[in-house]
């Protein structure tokens, strides 16, 4: 029962932590289940999918985009996204603000941090962290609130390191830029990230696995 699966980890997750399910591949059904006991935040990979999920279910829900950015698609979903996780060029801040200028709307976004040797990660590398916050500050219509990383599939120990590093990279930023969320820990690892300060847990396959 997936509602008992959510309070489950409701109950061991500190309250300062925001808990994001990751509703891809999951119907209406399921989502407005956990929606009934207080869920508000869902967060998919594709436009297609938010925009129809969007279409069918509560309008009161809040609904981020973790997927990578498809530059084309985003104006479908700017005049209703919560927050965009995977901001991680110069190119999509650009269209984002273009796009939240067209409908009168600050988008907010994360940057997406690479944090893994996996090649099959992405993110932007620390060292341009910086020129892309400052260039953005600038923009009218788009606001970063934050950062974001998806760890590797590796040891724990390892996994770990990286979260460490991440919360490293926020925490000498977060005073500049004025952040507030630092999104990192899926469901095989929130606890760990949750051990190196995340403020927004992004899980799906706990509470949706039978």
């Amino acid at each position: 029962m997936i509602e008992k699966k959510f309070f489950y980890i409701k109950n061991i997750v500190p309250k300062y932590v925001k808990i994001l399910i990751v509703s891809k591949k999951q119907n209406i059904c399921s989502i407005k289940k956990l929606y009934k006991v207080g869920q508000k935040d869902f967060g998919e990979n594709y436009v297609q999918d938010i925009v129809e999920k969007y279409n069918k279910l509560p309008k009161d829900i809040r609904w981020h985009m973790i997927g990578n950015i498809q530059s084309n698609k985003l104006k479908y979903i700017i005049p209703f996204i919560y927050l965009i996780h995977s901001v991680q060029k110069l190119k999509h801040i650009k269209i984002i603000n273009e796009i939240g200028l067209k409908f009168n709307k600050i988008v907010k976004c994360l940057l997406q941090i690479r944090i893994s040797n996996d090649p099959n990660k992405s993110g932007i590398y620390n060292e341009k962290i910086s020129n892309l916050l400052d260039y953005s500050k600038n923009m009218t219509n788009i606001k970063i609130l934050g950062l974001m990383g998806i760890a590797s599939f590796k040891e724990i120990k390892n996994v770990e390191n990286e979260f460490l590093y991440l919360s490293n990279i926020y925490n000498k930023l977060k005073i500049k830029y004025n952040f507030n969320i630092l999104s990192m820990g899926m469901s095989r690892d929130f606890i760990s990230a949750i051990k190196y300060n995340t403020t927004m847990i992004r899980i799906g396959s706990i509470i949706f696995k039978k």
